[in-house]
């Protein structure tokens, strides 16, 4: 119900849903360019793929929650976190080692989100606002387990990135 919780408090939780909603769509994005170059690396494109659709899901309940409190996602903020992405994702694609500098910030970038579900959970309970903690940890959760796969996935990644490094032929992203 979009009157219920602390007014102030419901202020701060709306502008909180509105940063995670661009930040969501900007990882969709980061998502996309990254799977344009990872041939060498199917287990990084299969685990994009299915975060991807994760992140789709994640971007529908914040969406779904900013309604039931009677709010829209912010146009304005989704595109300046895009203008941002997009010039971050700049400076790795010519860097000769493109696939670890985006791991080491899919790491960062999912412990990140994970920060954000977690402030979240705490603001709405702060607010009286409990009808959207339950998606928010199911976000968590998603969130949670691709940090854990980003963290896990380091070793493999730098050893195959060696390995191809070693053979000119192969193709380095």
């Amino acid at each position: 119900m979009a009157t219920e919780g602390n007014a102030p408090l419901r202020t701060i939780y709306i502008t909180g849903l509105r940063n995670a909603h661009a930040l969501e769509n900007e990882a969709i994005n980061i998502i996309d360019r990254q799977l344009d170059r990872v041939d060498n690396f199917p287990e990084v494109a299969e685990r994009l793929r299915m975060h991807r659709g994760e992140t789709r899901q994640q971007i529908v309940r914040l969406e779904e929650v900013l309604d039931g409190l009677g709010e829209a996602p912010s146009s304005l903020k989704d595109a300046a976190l895009s203008v941002m992405g997009n010039m971050a994702a700049l400076s790795h694609a010519v860097a000769d080692d493109e696939i670890l500098k985006n791991a080491f910030a899919n790491c960062a970038l999912e412990n990140f989100e994970i920060a954000s579900y977690k402030s979240l959970i705490v603001m709405a309970q702060a607010a009286d606002l409990q009808s959207g903690v339950s998606a928010l940890e199911a976000s968590l959760r998603e969130e949670q387990d691709m940090a854990r796969w980003c963290e896990e996935s380091i070793e493999m990644i730098t050893t195959r990135y060696l390995s191809l490094r070693q053979d000119p032929s192969s193709s380095n992203h």
